[in-house]
């Protein structure tokens, strides 16, 4: 997996790596049970017909048979949902605000910063470059003018669908490192769609404040 470089990010890696536990647990005790049935109930050539002892109509194992996956999808279903609700999560007020505009076939970013604006468009020829500072809340509305797109950055760990009509909304609470990662579109959307490309660049507070003051008011 990705390094990710948020909060929400670690988030989603812990609910990967504990189900992959989980899944592989079960995987082992299911192996072994089908090894020791293939080893001790085979076949026999001195007695072709016998059966091994059946359990049919065993009411005790069929609960438990009945029990022990209710708890599963139980478990894997709080966890899940505990951190979906939590990645999700839209409260408070953001430090940068981003439009995100996917359309055929490239993205513009719209971001505003102490009352001024950014903005940023890109085209299949020529890829945007959303720049972001470091340890700040980030708030993305999305938003598209034509066919359904998604918004992912592999780092984050997370996409989103940008859907005609309708406004999807996340949060990043924190941006923890700076550097350049790559974006690109999730959801196939017509004949550029590999072209959707973006770079996000985190910088410290410092270069943010100095990116602003310098393309505010422009688009870019």
């Amino acid at each position: 997996m990705p390094e990710g470089v948020t909060k929400e990010a670690d988030i989603i890696q812990n609910l990967w790596n504990g189900a992959w536990i989980a899944a592989l647990a079960v995987g082992v005790v299911v192996w072994g049970l089908i090894l020791w049935a293939c080893a001790f109930h085979r076949k026999r050539k001195n007695s072709p017909d016998a059966l091994p002892p059946q359990v049919r109509y065993n009411l005790p194992i069929e609960i438990l048979y009945t029990t022990i996956p209710i708890i599963m999808v139980a478990v894997f279903f709080f966890f899940t949902a505990r951190d979906e609700n939590a990645i999700v999560k839209v409260a408070g007020t953001p430090d940068v605000k981003v439009q995100v505009e996917g359309f055929q076939w490239s993205w513009r970013f719209t971001s505003e910063y102490n009352g001024k604006t950014v903005r940023v468009s890109g085209t299949p020829e020529q890829k945007p470059v959303l720049v972001l500072p470091i340890e700040k809340k980030v708030r993305f509305d999305l938003v598209s003018p034509d066919v359904v797109h998604s918004f992912w950055v592999p780092a984050f760990l997370f996409k989103r669908d940008v859907i005609p009509g309708a406004k999807n909304v996340f949060d990043i609470n924190t941006l923890n490192r700076p550097g350049e990662f790559a974006g690109r579109c999730a959801e196939l959307c017509g004949v550029d769609h590999s072209r959707m490309l973006f770079t996000v660049k985190l910088v410290p507070q410092a270069e943010y404040d100095q990116y602003v003051n310098s393309q505010a008011g422009s688009a870019q």
